[in-house]
């Protein structure tokens, strides 16, 4: 009886398994440091969502895109994810939120959101 329902549940784990693609939302990789994002743009489908995974190479950098409600608070050695799901198409620029030296004015991540 107990093999029988060992078997049970193999049987299930191999039979029941999530669609191709819904393990979850695509990831990008963005990684800020002294005075840009890289990469500098990312391309997005509105509708979809994606999360945006950040790390900082050197200090503490900030991001903020009020139009695509992201703010976000990028540490040095520590991965900040946020998930977002453009509900519109456009050209949108994220600028750094905290202080990060004298480039600090010119650090910017383009998003562009199409259908």
């Amino acid at each position: 009886m107990i093999i029988t329902n060992i078997l049970k549940v193999i049987v299930l784990l191999f039979c029941v398994r999530s669609p191709v693609g819904a393990g979850g939302p695509e990831k990008i990789e963005i990684v800020a440091s002294r005075f840009s994002y890289s990469p500098p743009e990312i391309t997005l489908k509105r509708g979809e969502p994606v999360t945006l995974v950040f790390h900082s190479s050197d200090v503490t950098h900030g991001l903020t895109i009020p139009e695509l409600g992201i703010t976000a608070e990028i540490r040095k050695d520590k991965e900040t994810e946020i998930t977002v799901t453009p509900s519109q198409t456009g050209e949108f620029t994220g600028k750094c939120a905290y202080f990060c030296g004298k480039g600090h004015g010119s650090m910017t991540l383009l998003i562009n959101v199409v259908d």
